[in-house]
């Protein structure tokens, strides 16, 4: 039952509230209702601070998560700079994300004024340029995360440049009686092999899938919902990933098989998203169980007969983590904590928020 900021008109039954993840009025129709003053009168100041108003009620809850990690990154790289090859450029990159984040909210937001009027959002609704905003607003997260997980190669060692496997390997011995990775080798066949790798795989779809059912059914709500469990989960497993640095055993427990796990196509695939995009560390906590705990979490939320559906699928991947030398057991638990710490966070800041419009 919830839409973009001020969004008001009819042919729409569910977007007939405004989100509670942007501002509750817009704040060109605020000022709509308000005698104008003359330039003159207003000032630099105020133009720039009415100016700045703008911009950041473009954004919503999602935004503030994002451009949450990217201060608390930041501020880690400028301590920490002496431990990094290209400090600079790394801030340069950050800067430009979060810029890039508040110019497309921005645009997002201009596009659907119309003078002081909102227009109404849906699929079928307003022009070709304001479908086209609309659609890249409500996706970039994808994009953003993707790019956060990449850069985590260049921070791993941020903090310490010695890597913390010793430690988990040991948890893995405690907990199991064995090394998993290598135990399970013994199970290895084409075909075993072969289907855990599409588990493995699996992984992708989850946020796409459900994002899109979302995002179709125009429930912009949940949509947002479910991208700010992401965001939350991903954020934490990120910045502990920079404190407490592991590689997997793919790289600390090299040498420690017979060989290669060989299958078919899908395990062609994930060897070619392997080598082209692996970042060595970041191991702890496992990043895919924690996006995809999230995503099954905002399933039992928001579509409850595709957490029914995901669930396996979610289960299935977990183990094949370890089955594939990618993750150690414990990493599984702590992306398990992490997601579902996402849901718990992100569901509070997302009622908080709609609170907060209500309120207002």
């Amino acid at each position: 039952m919830n839409t973009m900021d001020g969004a008001r008109g009819q042919g729409y039954q569910k977007s007939e509230l405004r989100a509670p993840w942007q501002h509750p009025v817009n704040a060109r129709e605020h000022q709509a209702r308000l005698p104008l003053p003359t330039r003159s009168d207003r000032g630099v100041g105020k133009i720039l601070g009415t100016e700045v108003a703008d911009v950041l009620g473009a954004c919503g809850t999602f935004e503030w998560v994002a451009l949450g990690y990217l201060a608390i990154s930041s501020i880690l790289i400028a301590i920490f700079a002496e431990n990094l090859a290209h400090p600079l450029r790394l801030l340069s990159v950050q800067f430009l994300v979060a810029l890039g984040i508040v110019a497309l909210c921005r645009a997002e937001a201009n596009v659907w004024t119309d003078g002081p009027q909102v227009r109404e959002v849906g699929l079928g609704a307003g022009t070709l340029t304001q479908r086209f905003w609309h659609f890249w607003r409500h996706w970039y997260p994808h994009l953003f995360f993707l790019l956060c997980f990449e850069e985590l190669g260049a921070l791993v060692h941020l903090f310490s440049p010695r890597w913390q496997d010793a430690e988990l390997i040991a948890f893995d011995q405690w907990l199991t009686g064995v090394q998993p990775s290598i135990w399970l080798e013994q199970f290895a066949t084409a075909g075993r092999n072969e289907l855990m790798q599409f588990a493995y795989l699996t992984y992708f779809v989850y946020l796409l899938v459900l994002g899109g059912i979302l995002y179709y059914r125009e429930d912009w709500h949940g949509y947002w919902s479910v991208m700010t469990y992401s965001a939350v989960a991903y954020a934490m497993g990120y910045v502990i990933a920079i404190f407490f640095p592991v590689e997997s055993p793919w790289f600390a427990m090299a040498g420690s098989w017979h060989g290669p796990l060989h299958g078919g196509a899908f395990t062609t695939v994930i060897n070619f998203i392997e080598h082209y995009g692996r970042v060595r560390g970041a191991a702890f906590p496992s990043e895919h169980v924690a996006g995809s705990f999230a995503a099954l979490w905002g399933a039992w939320r928001h579509r409850r007969w595709l957490f029914w559906v995901m669930l396996p699928l979610v289960l299935c991947m977990c183990a094949s983590t370890v089955w594939g030398r990618y993750h150690y057991v414990v990493d599984i638990f702590g992306g398990m904590v992490t997601g579902t710490l996402g849901y718990v966070i992100g569901k509070w800041l997302m009622k908080d928020s709609s609170q907060s419009t209500v309120e207002s």
